[in-house]
């Protein structure tokens, strides 16, 4: 079972420092700053908050519906939803579909929330007309209550931004010393972890999350990347603590480095693995998340420079990692999973392992035409070679790669070019597997079945299991 995401895995537990990793402790304005870390961490997807949102949001409601009475004003009220409604959903399939202002398609629940606030604004709209000037204020404060409480309707949909820090893309996530490696040049062990660990009797429960300090560097790309985040397994919190195996992924478009999810995930096979998990490194593609620098070199970022000469030396020189490719993974979800698709057939040398979770099929594919004119000023040849499934038949074949694909029963929008990566994958000689994850979306059940599904199939591949 996935573990219940609230909090960051070991944060309630995490003493000051655990074998060679340390959590800055910093006291200078703590209560200022614990205050601001507490509205920054309220839940926002299931917790009493969003239940007051619908509420208040109600009573603004059903305030407004009782401007009249008869038959005349029920008819009205009856027109006014129905047109706020139309409004709602043209609008939205513009951005969807014309505009592309979300990166691809949306989920069910976002067509409902959409077209009901904008019915509901409209009748706050009406109720401005002939009216007290109290009815006139909450009407006027109850606009921007109905698009806030949609807002948070449709993100609780998704589940992926849990808190209003995770909203508002601002981080309480704890930075973590690193020291070195004892030597990264040193030959990783022959024989699988399962076999040669033996858990400590200190070994912590779960693991723990934090920004690494030193962080990863841009040294080489020069790209503006937001701060990554690491999961560390209980295996990695001890003293003399084991190389583990590298995950490095990538989340999606919108959204930031969080390695919450993965963590919660490796965490549950880490309780049954004792305490083995790999190491997860998730850092950022997209430098801003309302961009999409397609996970390429171009003139929005030297993305891939940054990821292969930044972040992977970065993160084999920092981490207590092994350094083989069969040991190192590139994972990703949505925009993430894409990415992760892309790195993982141009370098198999360097990932042994590719996780794409809900992924586009190619880089820009939710807007291909506007891609290839802007990006690769009319190149189709250019633009066909940084595709995965053409990437794989240039580099065919595969001798050792294991390719995992998964997307949800219900996203119509990503499964189909997820199912086609998988099916090229198989056809170059990859360990292909495409998983369906039963009544999942696009949203936080896609994403969560996806990993447990991905590392359920990994696990014995990266030696934390037997196969």
């Amino acid at each position: 079972m996935v573990q219940e995401i609230g909090g960051l895995p070991g944060n309630d537990t995490v003493s000051p420092s655990y074998g060679r990793y340390a959590v800055p402790q910093d006291d200078a304005g703590a209560e200022g700053g614990e205050v601001w870390d507490l509205l920054l961490d309220i839940d926002i997807v299931d917790g009493p908050f969003l239940i007051a949102m619908y509420v208040i949001a109600s009573a603004f409601f059903v305030y407004l519906l009782g401007r009249g009475d008869g038959w005349s004003w029920v008819l009205t009220v009856i027109v006014l939803l129905i047109v706020g409604a139309i409004i709602g959903g043209a609008a939205l399939w513009i951005a969807v579909n014309l505009l592309n202002l979300f990166g691809g398609p949306v989920i069910d629940a976002t067509w409902l929330w959409v077209p009901a606030a904008s019915a509901a604004i409209l009748l706050a709209i009406w109720n401005l007309w002939h009216s007290r000037w109290w009815r006139k204020l909450i009407a006027v404060v109850a606009m921007p209550i109905f698009a806030f409480t949609a807002m948070l309707g449709i993100n609780a949909s998704y589940g992926l931004d849990r808190t209003i820090g995770a909203l508002l893309g601002l981080s309480t996530v704890d930075a973590i010393d690193l020291d070195e490696p004892d030597d990264p040049a040193a030959p990783d062990p022959t024989e699988p972890l399962y076999v040669t660990w033996t858990p400590p009797a200190d070994l912590p429960a779960t693991g723990t999350i934090g920004i690494p300090e030193p962080g990863v560097p841009n040294t080489v790309s020069g790209f503006d990347a937001r701060p990554a985040q690491v999961y560390l397994p209980p295996a990695a919190l001890v003293a003399d603590a084991p190389r583990l195996p590298l995950v490095i992924m990538m989340m999606g478009q919108p959204g930031e480095p969080d390695a919450s999810f993965i963590g919660d995930v490796l965490d549950a096979f880490a309780a049954d693995h004792d305490g083995l998990a790999p190491i997860a490194l998730v850092v950022d593609q997209l430098g801003d998340p309302m961009e999409d620098p397609l996970c390429l070199d171009t003139a929005m970022g030297d993305v891939e420079t940054y990821l292969m000469q930044d972040v992977v030396p970065w993160a084999r020189a920092n981490l207590e990692v092994l350094q083989d490719r069969r040991s190192t993974t590139v994972a990703g979800y949505s925009n993430g999973g894409g990415c992760a698709a892309y790195l993982g057939t141009k370098y198999p040398e360097v990932f042994g392992n590719i996780l794409a979770i809900s992924p586009v099929e190619y880089a820009g594919a939710d807007r291909s035409e506007q891609v290839l004119d802007t990006v690769f000023d009319g190149d189709q040849a250019a633009y066909d070679a940084v595709m995965p499934a053409n990437i794989m038949t240039a580099n065919a074949p595969y001798a050792d790669t294991s390719a995992i694909f998964t997307a949800g029963e219900n996203d119509a929008g990503f499964a189909p070019g997820a199912e086609r990566l998988a099916d090229a994958a198989r056809g170059v000689g990859m360990l292909t597997t495409f998983s369906v994850i039963p009544d999942a979306d696009h949203g936080i059940s896609g994403l969560m079945g996806g990993l447990e599904a991905g590392f359920a199939l990994l696990y014995p591949r990266l030696g934390l299991a037997a196969p």
